[in-house]
């Protein structure tokens, strides 16, 4: 049996409470309206740019007017021959002189207008693009809380569908690792919670994450209107209710039933654990696909990718796959899992190099043909992404491929502890950062950096997910001694 060591706990804690203080500071920290906004991009662009702006809005154009009027003529010079020829002019004079006064009085006045209508234009305009960039900042926070949150749950999913596949395949390399496996998916019941309590505040307005969901968007937004029969609030979150429920009993029957093998005299309870993963794995392939539309590209509702549904997948398929061997090697490291050799070791790495491979195909599938198609309504996309997230939309495609690619292609290399912790760091860090530029452009536009509340969110649910995972490796032994493959898994030697 594992022993949760105490420094373990106690660093998950510490991270928990580290990460909470973090999140906390980035909602208090948070614009609470326009006038902070407005010092905040002051304070950003050291005043010169946005007092540019306000003074071209509200200064130059009514000087302009001022002086368009001021340039009007006001009389007419008069030439004096006499008394009474200087009388006639007079009186000639004068009339002049009051009917061109009317008239450019008139004129004055329409001027003023056009003035005050096009001030009022570009004072509404500015008004919205503060309260736009108010939203952004406002949304700074809990996009950061969503990223970190979506990110952990899905890798304890990866790790289910990774489970769930060798159960179907009756894989005979890797029941010593089953333990291992339900371990971490342990994760998914609290993880799962805490996402589904973020998506119901989504959804009573606590944020503007998924702008869909605001009735002033749609109805000026024709295109939202039309998607309104799906993205929807209602439909929306019964829709996650049922994919987090369903995924969460399959974890629960399936750990219940492989703890019943071992007490049992048959394989009665192998079977039923693979019919409920053969069940387990359709239902996954359809809700896998739709949670990617609505919880990730919806995000963005005038985009959208036929090949979304896998890209995300791969990405927290490889991400689940190589906590595994993390953490396969910390248990190896104190002396767990003695039956745990470098041969299991070396197909873990593998899957961690073919599934990076995979993930870079349908990056490069997808980014191609909307690039080369060049449809407006598509390479905005990825054109915000590369004009706003240059560094880390390339980042993650050399975190996520190329380094994979030069450390993992080596198949000493795929045995050495080091490397293979090295290479997974690198790898969940890069898929992080993917999932980072997946949502943050959808919700916070340019308005992102990697401050206080990123690294929180990322501290806290780290924290929560150690804890998690390594409390549940106490609760089994980490050996099914009942499986009918663990013979073959302990001697697997290639």
């Amino acid at each position: 049996m594992y022993t949760f060591s105490s420094k373990l706990k106690t660093f998950s804690f510490i991270l928990m409470l580290l990460g909470a203080l973090g999140i906390g500071y980035g909602f208090l920290t948070a614009p609470k309206d326009i006038q902070e906004v407005e010092k905040i991009l002051a304070a950003e662009s050291h005043g010169s740019h946005h007092a540019e702006a306000v003074g071209t809005a509200h200064e130059a154009k009514p000087a302009t007017a001022a002086a368009e009027v001021g340039a009007e003529p006001h009389g007419t010079i008069v030439e004096t021959k006499g008394l009474d020829s200087m009388h006639v002019d007079t009186i000639a004079v004068a009339g002049a002189h009051t009917t061109t006064a009317a008239v450019n009085h008139d004129q004055a006045d329409t001027a003023v207008h056009k003035v005050k209508a096009e001030t009022h234009d570009a004072h509404a305009e500015h008004q919205a693009h503060l309260e736009h960039v108010l939203h952004q900042l406002q949304n700074k926070p809990w996009a950061a809380l969503y990223v970190a949150c979506i990110f952990f749950m899905l890798v304890s999913m990866g790790v289910l569908a990774f489970y769930a596949i060798q159960q179907v395949a009756q894989a005979g390399w890797s029941p010593v690792l089953f333990r291992v496996m339900q371990g971490i998916t342990a994760y998914l019941l609290p993880g799962s919670i805490i996402f589904f309590i973020i998506l119901v505040l989504c959804g009573m307005h606590f944020n503007h994450l998924f702008i869909w969901m605001d009735k002033d968007v749609v109805a000026h937004d024709k295109l939202i209107q039309a998607k309104s029969g799906y993205l929807n609030f209602p439909f929306w979150i019964i829709r996650a209710a049922i994919f987090l429920i369903g995924w969460n009993l399959y974890r629960h029957f399936s750990r219940k039933n492989c703890l019943a093998q071992d007490e049992s005299n048959d394989n009665s309870f192998y079977k039923k654990n693979f019919n409920i993963s053969a069940m387990f794995l359709v239902f996954f392939i359809v809700t896998e696909s739709i949670m990617s539309w609505d919880w990730i590209m919806s995000v963005d509702p005038h985009w959208f990718s036929t090949l979304f549904g896998w890209y995300v997948f791969a990405s927290f398929f490889v991400s689940g796959i190589t906590t595994i061997a993390l953490v396969t090697l910390y248990l190896k490291s104190k002396g767990y899992l003695e039956h745990v050799n470098t041969s299991h070791i070396h197909d873990l790495a593998k899957f961690m190099f073919g599934i990076s491979v995979f993930w870079t195909y349908l990056w490069f599938s997808q980014f191609m043909l909307i690039w080369y198609a060049n449809i407006p309504e598509e390479v905005t996309y990825f054109i915000t992404r590369i004009e706003q997230y240059n560094l880390p939309f390339f980042g993650a495609v050399v975190m996520n491929f190329v380094f994979p690619i030069l450390i993992l292609v080596n198949t000493d290399f795929k045995r050495i502890t080091w490397v293979i912790v090295m290479a997974g760091i690198v790898i969940l860090a890069g898929h992080y950062i993917d999932f980072f530029i997946m949502i943050m452009p959808g919700t916070v536009g340019d308005q992102w950096f990697i401050g206080v509340a990123e690294i929180g969110s990322v501290l806290f649910f780290l924290g929560l997910f150690i804890f998690v995972v390594f409390s549940a490796l106490t609760k089994s032994p980490l050996l099914p001694k009942r499986n009918p493959f663990i013979e073959e898994s302990k001697h697997f030697h290639y």
